[in-house]
Parts: structure tokens; C-alpha cells; sequence
């Protein structure tokens, strides 16, 4: 894959374990340039946390070429991201949008049990955020950009206790597909990439953990798929390389996906 020339904004990352972040090095190891978002600090958080977090890494990077806070529930905070983006970079070639949140008492529970107003904010952060986003970025895209979201087998099956975020997977899939028709025209492909099990911020918040011994044993490949491998795919869905596809939801995770019954690992329950 070379991004030589190539442009486009993150949206995501929060520490070093994100996938967001490992599908940007590897476009910023392949020669692309990129901007990044974090999440505000709070008002008179003189350590600015979250900044730091996200600038330990980016500052090892020449190809990262900005860090901007952006609040995605604000529509001035997505409009002043994209303005900013726009007078960086002109036009861009790629935007990887890795937005999702819900309350933690909610995900703890049963989804039947989720509250009306944990329900609007994980559908609001999760859902909607990739539809503003992708509308404030269309002006910048180039004919032949790309936009990718990150998603998980929960949003097509039923996995237990990831409750109201598969819910909200399934919607942003949905999104995915109607997103790839409009801006088709505009020779714009958006696309979702299915992660297996990883242990990221939000992965462990929704039970991660749990998953991983089962993804193993269950997939065809027998192992947990690792950050670099779904980097390179995220990368490979941003570049040019997959210009024919579009509204697809791909999979890295080891073939699970596939599996219609426990397989091997019925001779480990025997």
C-alpha cells in the first residue's frame, strides 16, 4: 500500500492500544499524512490529559501533521474540524472515523434494561457522529477517497453482554450502506471493518476479555487476530488498493464470523 501524497483526518484515537491508531501508523509509515482529533479536557485540566495521551504518540510522527480537540456530540465542534482540516491539508483522500460510547451502566446491563437516555447517547456518539461527520467532510473528498468505521460481530449476532453497543453496531452498519450509495457518485466508498476481540479501551469496557479464549478456539485460524493485522486491513480499506469495494463489512477476525457451529472446539467440551 503507499499513501505517497495522500491526506486524511483520524478520529479516535485514545491511547496506544487503539485501532484507530494502529491503522494510522500504517498509513503514516506507508508515506500518508494525517491530522488527528482527541477528546476535549476538561475546563482547568491544566495536565490535559487527554491531549497528552494522543500527543505522546502522534509527536514521534512528521506525517502527523496536526492534533485538535473535537467534542463529536457539538455540530460547531465537527464544522471547526473540518474548517481547520480543510486549511491544512485542502482537499483529503481518506477519513477513518472510530467514535463509540456508551454508559457503563448500561453496558452492564441487560440491553431490554437500557435506559431512554443511555440509549440516545450511545446511538448520538456511536451512530450519528459518523453521519455528521462524513457530511462535514465531503467538500475535502477527493474522487477515489475513502471512509472507513470501525464495527464488531455484535452489531450482526447476538453476544451477550455487549448489549445496547450491538444495538448500536447494527445501526452504524446500516449507515455504512446507505452512505456507500450517496456518495457514490462522488466516486467516494465508504466501508466497516469487523475487529475480533482486542483489548482496547472500549474492548474492555464491553467485555473483551471474555471473548478472546472462545474467538480462539472457535475460528478457523485458531488464534486472536492482533492490532497490526487489523492495522494493515483499516490501511488496505483507506488506500487505494481496495477501489472496488464499497458498503462492505470486512471481517479480521480470524474466519469466527464464518462458523455455524463450535467446530474444534467441541473436542475441548468432550
Amino acid at each position: 500500500m503507499q499513501f505517497a501524497g495522500k491526506k486524511g483526518l483520524i478520529l479516535g484515537v485514545a491511547n496506544d492500544h487503539s485501532i484507530a491508531w494502529a491503522i494510522a501508523k500504517q498509513i503514516m509509515e506507508a508515506g500518508g499524512e494525517c491530522g488527528f482529533t482527541h477528546l476535549p479536557d476538561r475546563p482547568g485540566d491544566d495536565r490535559q490529559r487527554s491531549r497528552r495521551r494522543v500527543a505522546r504518540l502522534t509527536d514521534k510522527y512528521e506525517n502527523a501533521k496536526f492534533l485538535i480537540p473535537m467534542d463529536a456530540q457539538k455540530d460547531e465542534d465537527i464544522r471547526s474540524v473540518f474548517e481547520y482540516t480543510a486549511s491544512e491539508f485542502g482537499k483529503i483522500d481518506f477519513l477513518l472515523h472510530s467514535i463509540a460510547f456508551a454508559d457503563r451502566d448500561d453496558l452492564s446491563r441487560d440491553t431490554v434494561e437500557t435506559s431512554r437516555a443511555g440509549f440516545k447517547l450511545a446511538m448520538d456518539i456511536s451512530v450519528y457522529t459518523l453521519l455528521a461527520c462524513t457530511n462535514a467532510a465531503r467538500p475535502l473528498l477527493n474522487p477515489g477517497a475513502a471512509v472507513a468505521a470501525m464495527t464488531f460481530f455484535g452489531g450482526e449476532k447476538c453476544v451477550p453482554g455487549y448489549n445496547v453497543m450491538g444495538v448500536c453496531k447494527a445501526a452504524l452498519e446500516a449507515a455504512v450502506r446507505y452512505l456507500a450509495f450517496e456518495l457514490g457518485p462522488q466516486d467516494v466508498r465508504v466501508n466497516a471493518l469487523s475487529a475480533g476481540p482486542i483489548r482496547t479501551l472500549a474492548g474492555r469496557a464491553a467485555g473483551v476479555d471474555g471473548m478472546l479464549e472462545l474467538y480462539q478456539q472457535m475460528a478457523p485460524l485458531g488464534k486472536n487476530v492482533t492490532h497490526d493485522e487489523v492495522g494493515r486491513t483499516g490501511a488496505f480499506l483507506l488506500s487505494e488498493m481496495s477501489s472496488g469495494i464499497t458498503g462492505e463489512i470486512l471481517h479480521v477476525d480470524g474466519g469466527y464470523h464464518s462458523m455455524g457451529s463450535p467446530g474444534r472446539l467441541l473436542d475441548r467440551l468432550k
